[in-house]
């Protein structure tokens, strides 16, 4: 029996065993939305060999209206009950899906395909390639204010409050559904959390994201607040990012990894932080996807804004964090413009997408910069070669636009609707009368 055929074998079973009801299957739309539809289980066997099939012609960015007919796949490698329902008794298991087209081929249109994609270019050059992303967000006493819950800061350990019970609740709904945790803690902002989840390969890390950000939703609308990956909710407070550690393997080896070099990088290393800091101001749109996220790609706040790598600078775009001897395994890179409320699927695929680039090419790593690039004035930086990222969606959108490796790596369909979708974001943002606009205007105009 193929490891799938026991994948499958394994979902009935625990569909019989937990008397399971329903079974939700999730994708994501281009946005990286999650979308989500049930099947009782008495439909489970037959959706595990043939899929399901749903309309497309209403999913952002997946198919006009005459070619709407879709099949959702699942991956019985993904099936997990759902903590926040009954356990027993007509409990809840989820699957991601795969989202085909009616003959049964990939859609590509499906932003776990464009990332499957991508890493099987990276397999094919002997290479897996692991994340750990961590994702930043703040909760609220609802979604209509920025009413925050506490006035903590970075690692506090504030009297025990509402929000203490609501990450450890939130972690432990992550390890029953598979998840591993490494970390959790109050961050920089008032009512401003994180929890890391420990590297894994990046296709199961981006179902991970999709998963962590309802979670973090769930247990929070559970106790009656409101919990946001947006990126930058409050003016003059950090905004929420998501740092995404990255690494790649071949075999057991980490091929980032060179005892001999100062920051013990390997050559291949320095490729992949050289494709990452030539092909970001082209990738940003995707890391960083709506026109909020540049409220918090500015300087002064902790959020990147330079082309550069450092090790210890953490106003660097690429930070390389300190090797620890006989932990050649964690040796990894970190790229910190990312924001918690992209897509994960499209973000992990540019990211790596733009190393394999560095690495292919074997483009030169400028010198590091381990100087604080905000104190710098702007000749200085021009004088060192330090480029910045775009400074509004409409600039990223252009940059992207004109990118053969995202339009590559997104492939056509995906490159074009998301495109098309974030011009579209822009020109209503940029038609709306701000508050600040009749503050600082209307009483002198």
């Amino acid at each position: 029996m193929s490891n799938k055929e026991q994948s499958k074998e394994y979902v009935l079973k625990m569909a019989r065993d937990h008397d399971i009801k329903f079974i939700r299957l999730w994708f994501t739309d281009v946005l990286g939305m999650l979308k989500s539809f049930a099947i009782t289980v008495e439909e489970l066997e037959t959706a595990l060999e043939e899929g399901q099939g749903f309309d497309g012609s209403s999913i952002e960015g997946f198919a006009r209206i005459d070619e709407s007919d879709m099949i959702a796949l699942p991956d019985p490698d993904t099936f997990r009950l759902l903590p926040w329902r009954p356990r027993e008794h007509q409990a809840v298991g989820r699957m991601y899906c795969d989202v085909l087209k009616p003959e049964g081929t990939p859609f590509e249109g499906d932003p776990r395909y464009v990332l499957k994609k991508v890493l099987k270019k990276a397999a094919d050059l002997g290479y897996t390639y692991y994340v750990g992303p961590e994702l930043e967000y703040f909760y609220f006493r609802d979604s209509k204010s920025t009413e925050v819950l506490d006035a903590g800061g970075y690692f506090d350990m504030i009297p025990l409050d509402m929000a203490t019970d609501l990450r450890r609740d939130t972690v432990l709904a992550l390890e029953q559904m598979g998840i591993g945790v490494e970390y959790s803690h109050h961050e920089v902002a008032p009512s401003q959390h994180e929890i890391d989840m420990r590297y894994t390969d990046a296709l199961t890390m981006a179902d991970n994201v999709m998963t962590y950000r309802l979670v973090v939703k769930q247990i929070a609308l559970n106790a009656g607040v409101y919990a946001t990956f947006m990126p930058k909710p409050l003016f003059g407070e950090n905004g929420s990012g998501m740092h995404v550690h990255q690494s790649l393997f071949k075999g057991e080896s980490n091929a980032f990894f060179d005892k001999n070099d100062s920051y013990h990088l390997s050559q291949t290393a320095r490729y992949y932080i050289a494709g990452l800091l030539k092909h970001a101001p082209e990738f940003t749109s995707i890391t960083n996807q709506w026109v909020n996220s540049y409220k918090r790609l500015v300087p002064g706040y902790e959020a990147p804004v330079y082309l550069s790598w450092a090790r210890r600078n953490r106003s660097d775009m690429i930070r390389v964090p300190e090797y620890k001897p006989g932990r050649e395994k964690a040796t990894r890179i970190e790229l910190r413009n990312p924001d918690p409320a992209c897509n994960p699927y499209l973000a992990f695929a540019v990211m790596l997408a733009a190393g394999l680039e560095g690495i292919e090419k074997q483009y030169e790593l400028p010198a590091p910069v381990e100087e604080n690039v905000f104190e710098m004035c702007e000749s200085e930086r021009a004088e060192r070669g330090i480029g910045t990222l775009p400074s509004s969606l409409n600039e990223a959108i252009k940059l992207t636009e004109q990118s053969e490796l995202v339009r590559k790596t997104l492939g056509d369909h995906v490159f074009n609707a998301f495109i098309e979708n974030k011009k579209v974001e822009w020109d209503k943002y940029r038609i709306q009368i701000t508050g600040y606009e009749l503050q600082r205007y209307l009483p002198i105009l």
